[in-house]
C-alpha cells in the first residue's frame, strides 16, 4: 500500500462537489418531477378542499342518452334545460359543451339564453382538421352574440398524464380567453397588446392547480334527463352556479386526476366545477417562481455541506432526517398555508444522499487509516512467543537437555538414531499417541509428526523429587500443533478481510495489555504511575497491599499525599523528592518505613512518546527481609564477638596456665577444659544447623513418617532425661506420612525435647502427645518446668534471645535452638505454638501438612 496517498477526508468543497455531481445527473432523469407530483398528489388527497355549496353537475350521462336519444341533441333542447334551470333560481349556467356550427334551433338556445342573461360558452382551440393551423373554436355567431361570457375548456395534463390544474388564460394573438370557472365569474379575456407572436400560437397565463375535492362524482351531480323531465327543483339549483357537460362513458373528455389515475378519470365538467369550487373559496394553488426551488436547493445543499463534515455519524442521520422532515414542512405550509406550490424534490434528494455519499467518504477516509494502522501493528512486536510445535525434533532436543539435564536421551526418525545416550530403540515403547507423552519407568516418550517424517523422542528423567513435576510440564507442552501459516494480499483484501485482520490485532493489543497488566501485577515491587502532576494514575496490587489503601482511593491521589500520610518525614519532604523528580528530571532513592516494614522506593521520571506528557514512575521494594538479614548479621556479630569468643578466650587462659606448670595439671581443669571446648563446638553445631534450616526447600522433601521421627528424636534425648530421673511418656500410635526433611524435623524435635528435659525439674515427667488433626499432623511437647514468663513468649523464637529466668537460674543457652525450630517449621508449612503457665510448665505444639490429606 503506498502510504504517500493523501487521505480522502471530508470537507465541505468535497461532499459539496458529490452532490452537485449526482443533482446534475438526477437532472437528466424524470425522478425530481415525479417526486415533486408525488408529493403534490399525497397531500391533495390526504387533505381534499372543501366543496363549495353553490356548485352544481347536470351530467349528460348514459342514462339521459339512453331517455333522450343519441347525440346530438337538437339546441332546443338546451333551451328547454336553460329554462327549467332559470326557473329553479340558477344564478349562473355554465355549458361545457361546443357549438361551433350554425343550426335550425340557434334562435330559440339564443332566446333562452339572453331571458336567463348568465350563461356561458366554451371556446375551445384545436386546427379543423390535421391539415390546418391551430385555431380558436367560438360558439356560434348568434350564441356567442346571447352568451354572458365565453371562457376556454382546456385543462393542462402534467407529464405524468395526470391533470392537476389548468391556466386561468387560455388563447391566440392578443386575445386570451378565461377559464370557465373563472368566466362563470364574470372574467373579461385577457387582451394583450405587448406581445406579438403568431395567430397561430397557443398563448397561456397564470397556471394554477386545482385541489380538488375528491374523485368523480364528488360534487353534487344531477342527470341532465332528470332536471328536463321534472318539475323545477329550487332547493337544488337557487342561486348555485351549474355546470351542464358529458360524463357518459366513451362520450367527452376523460382526465385522470391525483385522486383517481387511470382507473377512475374525471370528466372535463368535473373538472371545472372543482376549479370553480376551489376558486369561489380562495384555495387555487400557484406554482412557485423557479428561483425559489433553486434558493431552496442551494441552500440545503450548503447548509449540509457545512455541517455533516463536522458531525458525528450517528448525527448525520439525524441531521439529514431533520433537513428532509424541515423541507416537508415547509412544502407543506407554503401549499396549504400560502397556496404556493414549491418543487422540493431536488432540496429532498441532496439529503438522501448527503448521508451515504458523507458516510462514503468517511468510510474512504477510515478504510485508508485502518489498513495503515492495521500495516503499523502488523509490524509491531507481539507478545506471542514462538510455538515449540513448529520446531524441529532435532532443536527441541538441544533445547529440553538444556532447560531439564536428563540423563539420557533418544531422537530418532525411522530406523535411523539422529541422537542418542543411554538409550536404544529397543527401550521406544510399542504404541505411542502422537504428540501426547507417555510416562514409563522414569523414562519420558513422545511422538511428532512433521510433515510427512515421524519421529521419536525420549529422554531418562533425574530420579529425584522434582521428575513428576518435570512430567507434568511435559504434558502441558504443546509438541505437534503446527499452525498454519497466514498471508495477506492487500490488494484483493475485503472488508470481511479487513475486519478479521483488525480483529486480530485487537487481539493481540488485549494480549499486550494483558501481559503487561498482569506483568506489573506479578512483580515482587510495588509500581505506582503518575502524570504531570504527581497524581497517581496507576498502582499495582502490592500498593494497595503494602499501604492498606484500596485501589479507587489510591486513584487520582497525590503522590506526595500518600507518603507523607505514611511516612511522614521533615528532611526532605515528600513533596520536595517529588517534585524534584519531575522538575529536573533526575531520579531519586529514598528509604520508606510502612506499617512496621522497610521499603526502599526509586523515582524515576518518563515522557510518553510522541506527546508532550511526563510523569513519574515509582517503584517500591521490600527490603524488610534484607533489613532483617542485616540486623541479624549484626546480632551474629555480637554473638559471636562474645558468646563465641569468651569460650575460647577462657580455653586459651586455661591452656596458657597449664604451660606454666605442667607438672602439675588437676583433673578439675581438664574438665573445665573440655566444658569450654564442648560449648565452642556446640555453638558450631547451633549455627551449622540454623544454616542449613534457612537454606531447605521443597527439592529436599521426600516421604516421611512422622511418629518415627519423634520416636528417633526422643531416643536421643532418653541418656539426657534419665540422668535427672525425668521420664519421657510418648503418646501415639497412628502412622502419619509427611513429605519433608526427616534429617531436620528430628533435630528440631530434639531440640524442643531438649529444652523441656533441661528446664524441667527431676523426676517429673514430659509427655509427647503425636496425634492427627484434621489434614495436620501434631506433636505436643509439655513439661512439669517453671514456666516462661509472658512478657518474654513473644520474642521466645527469636535469635540469640535467652529467657532471663533461665539464665538466672544457671540455665545457659545459645538462643538459637527455638528459632532453629520455628525455620524447619516454616518452610514445612507449618506452624508452632507455645502456651506457658508460671510454676505449672509449658507446652510447644508443632503442626504440619500430611502428604495426602484425602487418602
Amino acid at each position: 500500500m503506498n502510504r504517500d496517498l493523501p487521505i480522502i477526508r471530508t470537507t465541505p468543497w468535497s461532499l459539496g462537489l458529490i452532490l452537485l455531481v449526482i443533482l446534475a445527473a438526477l437532472q437528466a432523469s424524470a425522478l425530481p418531477q415525479r417526486l415533486d407530483y408525488w408529493l403534490y398528489d399525497t397531500a391533495i388527497t390526504s387533505h381534499p378542499a372543501p366543496t363549495s355549496a353553490n356548485v352544481v353537475v347536470v351530467a349528460i350521462d348514459d342514462r339521459s342518452l339512453g331517455q333522450l336519444g343519441r347525440w346530438p341533441w337538437p339546441r332546443s333542447r338546451h333551451a328547454a334545460l336553460i329554462r327549467k334551470l332559470e326557473a329553479a333560481g340558477a344564478r349562473t349556467i355554465v355549458f361545457d359543451v361546443l357549438f361551433p356550427e350554425p343550426s335550425a334551433d340557434d334562435s330559440d338556445l339564443a332566446r333562452a339564453m339572453t331571458a336567463h342573461g348568465n350563461v356561458v360558452l366554451p371556446v375551445y382551440l384545436s386546427p379543423p382538421t390535421s391539415q390546418y393551423l391551430l385555431n380558436e373554436q367560438l360558439p356560434a355567431p348568434v350564441l356567442a352574440a346571447a352568451a354572458y361570457n365565453l371562457g376556454h375548456a382546456h385543462v393542462e395534463l402534467d407529464s405524468d398524464g395526470v391533470a392537476r390544474g389548468l391556466y386561468l388564460y387560455n388563447g391566440l394573438e392578443r386575445t386570451l380567453w378565461p377559464s370557465l370557472s373563472l368566466a362563470a365569474t364574470g372574467a373579461e379575456p385577457m387582451r394583450q397588446s405587448d406581445i406579438d407572436v403568431p395567430s397561430f400560437v397557443n398563448v397561456r397565463n397564470e397556471y394554477r392547480a386545482v385541489p380538488m375535492t375528491g374523485g368523480a362524482g364528488t360534487l353534487p351531480t344531477y342527470s341532465y334527463a332528470q332536471v328536463l323531465q321534472q318539475p323545477p327543483s329550487s332547493e337544488i339549483f337557487r342561486n348555485k352556479v351549474v355546470f351542464v357537460g358529458a360524463t357518459a362513458a366513451g362520450f367527452g373528455d376523460v382526465l385522470p386526476t391525483p385522486f383517481s389515475g387511470l382507473s377512475r378519470p374525471m370528466s372535463g365538467v368535473e373538472f371545472h366545477a372543482n376549479a370553480y369550487s376551489a376558486q369561489s373559496q380562495g384555495l387555487l394553488i400557484r406554482k412557485a417562481p423557479e428561483w425559489m426551488e433553486y434558493a431552496l436547493c442551494l441552500l440545503t445543499l450548503a447548509m449540509l455541506c457545512v455541517l455533516l463534515p463536522r458531525m458525528r455519524p450517528t448525527r448525520t442521520l439525524f441531521a439529514c432526517l431533520a433537513t428532509m422532515l424541515g423541507l416537508g414542512l415547509i412544502f407543506l405550509a407554503a401549499l396549504f398555508g400560502a397556496r404556493v406550490w414549491i418543487p422540493v424534490a431536488n432540496a429532498l434528494l441532496i439529503p438522501l444522499f448527503a448521508f451515504p455519499a458523507s458516510s462514503g467518504l468517511r468510510l474512504a477516509m477510515t478504510n485508508r487509516f485502518l489498513n495503515r494502522q492495521l500495516d503499523d501493528l502488523a509490524r509491531s512486536p507481539q507478545v506471542s512467543l514462538p510455538e515449540p510445535g513448529r520446531r524441529h525434533p532435532a532443536q527441541l532436543l538441544d533445547q529440553l537437555k538444556a532447560l531439564l539435564q536428563p540423563e539420557g536421551w533418544l531422537l530418532t526418525t525411522g530406523k535411523d538414531i539422529l541422537s542418542c545416550k543411554g538409550l536404544g530403540t529397543g527401550d521406544i515403547p510399542e504404541r505411542l499417541t502422537p504428540g501426547k507423552w507417555t510416562h514409563l519407568d522414569g523414562r519420558s516418550w513422545i511422538c511428532l509428526q512433521r510433515g510427512p517424517q515421524s519421529y521419536i523422542l525420549g529422554l531418562t528423567l533425574p530420579n529425584d523429587l522434582g521428575r513428576e513435576v518435570i512430567q507434568r510440564y511435559l504434558q502441558r507442552l504443546d509438541l505437534d500443533a503446527e499452525a498454519p501459516s497466514r498471508h495477506y494480499h492487500p490488494s484483493r483484501e475485503n472488508i470481511s478481510a479487513r475486519i478479521e485482520r483488525l480483529r486480530s490485532a485487537t487481539e493481540r493489543l488485549e494480549r499486550m495489555q494483558q501481559f503487561i497488566r498482569r506483568s506489573f501485577e506479578r512483580m515482587p515491587d510495588g509500581v505506582i504511575v503518575t502524570d504531570e502532576l504527581g497524581v497517581i494514575r496507576f498502582a499495582n496490587g502490592h500498593i494497595e497491599e503494602w499501604f492498606r489503601e484500596p485501589m479507587p482511593s489510591l486513584n487520582g491521589l497525590p503522590l506526595a499525599n500518600l507518603l507523607e500520610g505514611h511516612d511522614p518525614r521533615e528532611t526532605p519532604p515528600w513533596h520536595e523528592t517529588v517534585s524534584d523528580t519531575l522538575t529536573l528530571q533526575q531520579s531519586r532513592t529514598v528509604d520508606l518505613r510502612i506499617h512496621n516494614k522497610d521499603f526502599l522506593i526509586h523515582f524515576a521520571p518518563f515522557a510518553l512518546p510522541e506527546v508532550e506528557q511526563n510523569g513519574i514512575i515509582a517503584n517500591i521494594s521490600d527490603i524488610s527481609e534484607l533489613r532483617e538479614q542485616q540486623r541479624q548479621h549484626r546480632e551474629a556479630i555480637d554473638f559471636i564477638s562474645h558468646d563465641v569468643r569468651s569460650p575460647l578466650v577462657s580455653q586459651l587462659a586455661l591452656i596458657e596456665q597449664l604451660k606454666r606448670d605442667p607438672a602439675h595439671i588437676e583433673p578439675s581443669q581438664l574438665e573445665q577444659l573440655g566444658k569450654l571446648a564442648r560449648r565452642s563446638y556446640h555453638l558450631a553445631e547451633e549455627f551449622v544447623q540454623l544454616a542449613r534450616a534457612e537454606q531447605l526447600t521443597e527439592t529436599r522433601f521426600y516421604e516421611c513418617e512422622f511418629l518415627a521421627i519423634v520416636e528417633n528424636a526422643r531416643d536421643s534425648v532418653s541418656e539426657q532425661a534419665s540422668e535427672k530421673g525425668i521420664r519421657l511418656q510418648l503418646q501415639g500410635t497412628e502412622d502419619l506420612w509427611l513429605k519433608g526433611n526427616a534429617e531436620l524435623l528430628e533435630r528440631a524435635v530434639i531440640n524442643l525435647l531438649t529444652n523441656a528435659v533441661q528446664y524441667s525439674p527431676e523426676a517429673s515427667t514430659v509427655i509427647i502427645q503425636v496425634f492427627q488433626a484434621g489434614h495436620l499432623a501434631c506433636l505436643t511437647i509439655t513439661d512439669e518446668g517453671s514456666g516462661i514468663d509472658p512478657h518474654e513468649l513473644p520474642s521466645l523464637f527469636d535469635r540469640y534471645r535467652r529467657q532471663k529466668r533461665s539464665e538466672l537460674s544457671g540455665v545457659h543457652g545459645t538462643g538459637l535452638g527455638l528459632s532453629f525450630v520455628k525455620t524447619v517449621v516454616e518452610k514445612h508449612r507449618g506452624e508452632i505454638t507455645v502456651t506457658s503457665t508460671a510454676g505449672e510448665g509449658t507446652s510447644f505444639t508443632m503442626k504440619l501438612p500430611i502428604a495426602n490429606p484425602l487418602t
